[in-house]
Formats: C-alpha cells, structure tokens, sequence
C-alpha cells in the first residue's frame, strides 16, 4: 500500500464477514495484489478505481481526490487533473511490476459522492467522477462497472481474484470519520507538489 504523497504501513485485517484477509486503504492511498486479498475502503467525495487483469488475476484499487475546484478546460492539464493522472499511473505501474498486461486492464469505478460539507456548490465529487471516466477513455480502459455520484458515502470491497465488487451506501453516518479524512486529505494535498513523471515498467 502506498499513499500519495508519502509512505505508511498497510492496514491489513482479517474479514469474518467474508473469511478472507483485507486490506483497508485511506484516501491518498493505493493498494495492488496477486493474493486472494479483499482490498477496502469508503468513498465520500474522492474516487476509487478498481483495476484487473483477468488473465493474471492481478488487480488494485486507488483511493484519490483532484486537490482544488478547478479541472480541464483547455488543451493543457491543470494541476489538479495532472495529480489525478499521477494517481492513476502509480497503480497502473504497480499493476504491471506484478505481471498484468496494461492492455487486458479492466476497469470499475465508484465513489464522487456530493458528501463533503460547504463544497456541494463546487460539485467536487462530480469533477472527481468525470476526471475518471475521461482518463480510462483516453487510456482505452474498458469500465466494467459504476456507481458514481449521489449523496451518501460508500464502501467498497474489491475482489482481485474473482474482480467481483460488492458496495454498500452509508446513509446513516454515525460520525464525522469519512468527511474528516477527506477534508483532511484534501487540505494536504491542496499545496503539495506532484512527484516527477511515471516510467512504466514494460
């Protein structure tokens, strides 16, 4: 697992639900495996790409937000699409290192959600979702599957061996956990300068 920017230790647990070890990974994060490892987490305004080679097996999941309100609207990247992009390089290449082929990756998308207090206004989770989709077109990514958008936050379990994705709306929040972390994350990232380009392992 390993965050943008900087490192931390994977958050690994056993699921009794599912019988199965996992991985939860934050925003910020990204997590890519060949082990039968369900890889979670929970989505407000940031987005989550699950990737899978389904001849290898090997697949991965990000956890990413564009940093600021702004996004494309010329011939050239801003900041915040470049650190999108930047986002889903790192787990492409991961994907690779392992042994997948970029050209069997599949795709499924989830998250965006208008979650984050005061920032609905801006539409964040909609410029998030749209962000996405541009990119695995560009990319010529096929997604599988989608679940974008909407007001409530969401968890994601993600099942690289089987590419299975199960998702649970949270419409009852208990606490500020998922909107801290996010608004946290997002004021991190807001001024935090993106690392040097991708070379992709061949």
């Amino acid at each position: 697992m390993t965050p943008l920017p900087g490192k931390t230790i994977p958050n690994r647990y056993f699921d009794r639900h599912f019988d199965s070890d996992a991985v939860k990974i934050l925003p910020g994060e990204y997590y890519a495996t060949k082990d039968p490892t369900i890889i979670v987490t929970v989505l407000g305004s940031c987005v989550s790409v699950c990737l899978r080679d389904p001849i290898t097996k090997i697949g991965g999941m990000n956890h990413f937000l564009l940093p600021n309100d702004e996004f494309v609207t010329t011939g050239e990247m801003n900041t915040s699409a470049r650190y999108g992009t930047y986002a889903m390089e790192l787990l492409i290449n991961e994907l690779l290192k392992m042994g997948a082929d970029r050209n069997r990756l599949e795709a499924k998308v989830f998250g965006g959600g208008n979650v984050l207090q005061g920032l609905t206004v801006h539409n964040i989770g909609e410029r998030n979702s749209e962000f996405v989709l541009d990119y695995l077109k560009l990319e010529n990514i096929p997604v599988l599957a989608r679940d974008l958008l909407g007001p409530y936050p969401r968890k994601v379990y993600f099942f690289p061996d089987t590419g299975e994705v199960k998702v649970r709306k949270i419409k009852i929040m208990h606490n500020t956990t998922i909107l801290d972390r996010e608004s946290e994350y997002r004021m991190r990232i807001k001024d935090t300068p993106i690392s040097g380009e991708i070379d992709f392992f061949e």
